[in-house]
């Protein structure tokens, strides 16, 4: 990716996907030029939370929602350190921003972190044709001197796929670190990075849990060495087939039989460690108005997802794995992917979307006081 920080308002901007479609508007964000693949997320807001999402590294984000960048960019919502999408799509761009705790535009924080965005073109119509064809590869191209479509697009085709990209230890911390708990500290856990977001930790500490952070590369021996209560694996980028080492890591895990939680790629380590496959969806689920059931209860739920993958499982019976019985737990209404996982014989499960989601809803937030209930049993059984 080659950025610039200037100019952006007036450079003309292509967006060419790797079909060969074509959609010309305004530079947005850093000039320059930029691949991923071409997702779309149907939020009306949380703008800030998506762009800071690890979990969408190397994806081109397009807005479904055409008003982007109302409220600015501040100081508290970012789920880590950066912006990590490749770039970024909108069709109008909020020309001044207004809240309270607006510290600078939308359009400065991506020229800032040298974002190449694109405004003005119609992102109906880029919807439709992905929910049509499918996710796929893209760029965005933007500057007063453009190579002509042939060329831009013989490069959009040349870029890396995210089917077999192996992306969570570019985003994953290199060093353990601590979050404390808020208030007095009850349990231990031990958080494996594959692309956390901030306000995972923060769930957890404020039920009392101080949350060791751990590499994607983290052994078992490094998950023990901190005396876990439980176990967590986090959300993270690209595709779980790739995912051979915390695949390994969880087999420990499971095999120790201490309690555990995963989300979203969590969700699919957990998939494989039990046995099942996991495949590529056609666009995938991003945004935060998704309709999921817990079938442990019958309850629908409105979540938040950041998911192109998903766990290969059967919805109706429960299954026999190395590690006890398991079943679906959780399930998309809109298309019956699979959603969630637990195990009947262990203390362990997991869910696709995300129950941390900062920017709501927060229907799914009991599902931390579900891994609280598991550490809370365990202990019990020790005592």
């Amino acid at each position: 990716m080659t950025t610039s920080t200037r100019g952006a308002a007036n450079a003309p901007a292509v967006l060419v996907l790797e079909d060969g479609r074509i959609f010309r508007g305004r530079a947005y964000g850093a000039v320059g030029e930029t691949f991923g693949e071409a997702v779309f997320n149907t939020g009306m807001t949380g703008y800030q939370e998506t762009l800071t999402d690890p979990s969408y590294h190397r994806q081109v984000v397009v807005m479904t929602a055409p008003h982007v960048g109302n409220t600015g960019v501040n100081d508290e919502d970012p789920e880590s350190k950066q912006i990590w999408v490749a770039g970024y799509v909108v069709r109008d761009p909020a020309r001044v921003p207004s809240n309270w705790r607006s510290r600078r535009s939308l359009d400065e924080e991506l020229r800032k972190q040298g974002v190449v965005g694109i405004s003005g073109i119609d992102t109906r119509a880029l919807t439709r044709h992905l929910r049509e064809r499918g996710a796929m590869r893209v760029g965005i191209f933007s500057g007063n001197a453009l190579p002509d479509d042939g060329t831009m697009l013989a490069e959009v085709r040349q870029a890396p796929e995210m089917k077999g990209a192996n992306l969570a230890a570019e985003v994953a911390t290199k060093e353990t670190y601590v979050v404390p708990a808020i208030g007095a500290k009850r349990f231990t856990v031990a958080a494996v990075d594959l692309g956390i977001k901030g306000m995972t930790p923060h769930r957890m500490a404020e039920r009392g849990i101080e949350v060791h952070v751990l590499p994607a590369t983290a052994t078992a021996e490094d998950i023990y060495a901190v005396q876990p209560d439980g176990v967590f694996f986090s959300n993270g980028p690209g595709d779980p087939a790739t995912a051979d080492g915390p695949v390994a890591v969880m087999r420990e895990v499971l095999s120790r039989k201490t309690p555990l939680f995963g989300i979203c790629f969590g969700n699919q380590i957990l998939g494989r460690a039990l046995g099942f496959g996991t495949y590529k969806l056609k666009y995938g689920h991003r945004g935060i108005n998704q309709p999921v059931q817990d079938r442990t209860t019958g309850k629908v739920e409105v979540t938040a997802h950041n998911h192109g993958f998903a766990v290969d499982a059967p919805l109706d019976k429960v299954s026999d794995t190395p590690f006890g019985r398991a079943e679906v737990s959780h399930v998309c209404l809109n298309d019956q992917v699979v959603e969630g996982l637990h195990l009947l014989d262990q203390p362990a499960f997991s869910v696709q979307y995300h129950p941390e989601a900062a920017a709501g809803p927060h229907d799914a937030a009991y599902l931390f006081d579900r891994f609280v209930e598991l550490m809370s049993e365990k202990g019990a059984q020790r005592a």
